[in-house]
């Protein structure tokens, strides 16, 4: 490998949402950083099998119910 033009590769820590841990090497952020997920496999539906429902605090689906209400569908 040519010298100084690859990334510094080195071990990290990522802490998942559930608060376990492990080591992993990463080019991100400098040796021994922790690095924080939001989101996991273990909470995303995708990987949980969970249902996604549609959730409209005054967004386009109300925008729409209101502006066709009068028409008696």
């Amino acid at each position: 490998m040519k010298k100084e033009i690859h990334p510094d590769y080195h071990f990290i820590e990522v802490k998942m949402t559930d608060g376990s841990t492990f080591k992993v090497r990463s080019t991100w952020g400098k040796e021994g950083d922790t690095l924080s997920l939001d989101i996991d496999p273990t909470v995303h539906p995708a990987w949980t099998g969970g249902n996604s429902r549609l959730l409209d605090a005054g967004g386009r689906v109300s925008k729409f119910k209101k502006k066709y209400e009068g028409l008696g569908f």
